[in-house]
């Protein structure tokens, strides 16, 4: 098989995946706004405090990704399946904690939006049902990252479809039985929770890996650790400063907190292939450099970049042209849709850069180099996105625009940055890069 074939089959699936998994929210979005213009808003909150927590849970996948798939390309049966069982623990203590001080302080820490008391209103009931039980959603993406590792992702896949399936039934249910925008929230939990328990039972049964008891280890904590913390500091940075201009965005008005929240929502579209492909790439680089193979692992890489640029390339040519078809889907408001368009046309012309971002980043931390890419984030976000953002909208008064405008910015210069530090590492041979976990 060659490498093209084997990238693109391995990424196709998650690119499904992700597509199916962006309907979960999208689904939300779209019955919230037949409820209001705030329910949207109030969504917008819940997901925007439920992506910080989701940082600490992107550090345990991520460390299980590149440790599983190091020792899975090396041939360590037993090692892989030793990560295995200790990131699962690692996801289900994780994920009760979080859902523990999501319950505890709900209101204090919705209020850090800055929302108003109509948008806090319809958020809380769906941040409840959604983050309380946030070891549901801790679990589904760990054993997602689990099968990822042996290179299963199909699973995943259809696991996601079916969640997503019953997701959009339960929706249609629970609004005729007039739950509201709990009965959105409701739909979420209940969807994820099967498809944690479907994932798990067929990891259980998986060809490659045999759960089975082990000893807790504490140098297998560290290991998975010592990868998957810069990488949860890459997240938990990234939402930090989005909730910063969050806040930002919001003093600019409701219309364009919702505008940018129904933009951001369609975006998410856009980077389904990069992220697909980042995963992808990511469980390639370890396998490979478990081979002893990182020429292999570069050329995998770029492979996955130029496949996905093509893709997203397509993604922003029916943002330009279709944006006002889009942003009618969701909402009504003549001033929301305006200023939806005008976002969707800036980041149609950024895909590529949005995608040497994602991609980059799965390479480099496939490769156990989880630091840099939280260095370069730590730039973007609060020096470029946070920081130019505020002179661009708010001093200078271009409002959403400007918000955006910052974005592409970030996402340009954090790309170049990445494909400099990976393009450093496997060209000299005396990088240390691939092998120092």
């Amino acid at each position: 098989m060659s490498r093209k074939n084997e990238i693109l089959l391995l990424a196709l699936p998650v690119i499904m995946e992700n597509i199916l998994q962006t309907l979960l929210g999208t689904t939300d979005t779209y019955f919230a706004g037949q409820l209001a213009d705030e329910a949207i808003a109030g969504i917008g909150v819940t997901s925007l405090i439920m992506n910080i927590f989701i940082s600490f849970f992107t550090a345990v996948s991520v460390g299980t990704t590149a440790v599983t798939a190091r020792a899975f390309g090396e041939g360590d049966r037993e090692k892989a399946n030793r990560t295995l069982i200790h990131s699962v623990l690692l996801a289900l203590v994780l994920g009760l904690a979080v859902g523990l001080v999501c319950g505890l302080f709900a209101k204090p820490i919705l209020r850090i939006s800055g929302a108003e008391e109509v948008v806090l209103s319809y958020a809380l009931p769906y941040y409840l049902v959604v983050t309380v039980p946030s070891a549901v959603l801790c679990l589904q993406l760990v054993l997602s990252a689990c099968l990822r590792a042996v290179k299963d992702t199909r699973t995943p896949m259809y696991v996601t479809g079916g969640a997503n399936i019953l997701n959009i039934g339960l929706n249609l249910l629970f609004i005729r039985m007039g739950l509201g925008i709990f009965g959105l929230g409701l739909a979420t939990t209940l969807s994820r929770a099967t498809g944690a328990t479907v994932l798990f039972f067929r990891l259980k049964r998986t060809d490659c890996i045999q759960l089975h008891r082990c000893s807790l280890q504490r140098d297998t904590f560290h290991e998975i650790a010592a990868v998957g913390i810069p990488a949860g500091m890459e997240k938990l940075i990234m939402r930090t400063g989005q909730l910063v201009y969050n806040a930002m965005i919001l003093s600019l008005g409701t219309a364009a907190y919702v505008a940018h929240n129904v933009a951001g929502t369609i975006e998410s579209y856009s980077y389904i292939p990069a992220m697909g492909f980042g995963l992808a790439v990511s469980t390639a680089v370890g396998v490979a450099l478990g081979e002893k193979n990182p020429e292999k692992a570069r050329r995998q890489a770029f492979d996955a970049y130029r496949m996905s640029t093509a893709m997203m390339l397509a993604i922003g040519v029916v943002f330009f042209f279709f944006s006002p078809q889009l942003a009618a889907l969701f909402t009504d408001t003549q001033e929301v849709q305006t200023q939806v368009v005008t976002v969707l046309r800036i980041i149609a012309f950024f895909q590529p850069a949005a995608a040497l971002v994602k991609v980059m980043t799965g390479a480099l931390q496939g490769a156990g180099d989880t630091k840099f890419p939280m260095y370069a984030t730590l730039l973007g976000i609060w020096g470029i996105r946070t920081g130019i953002g505020y002179l661009l909208a708010v001093v200078l008064g271009f409002g959403l625009q400007g918000v955006w405008s910052a974005y592409a910015l970030d996402i340009t210069v954090r790309g170049l940055l990445l494909l400099h530090r990976f393009q450093k590492g496997p060209s000299q041979k005396r990088s240390t890069m691939y092998n120092k976990y």
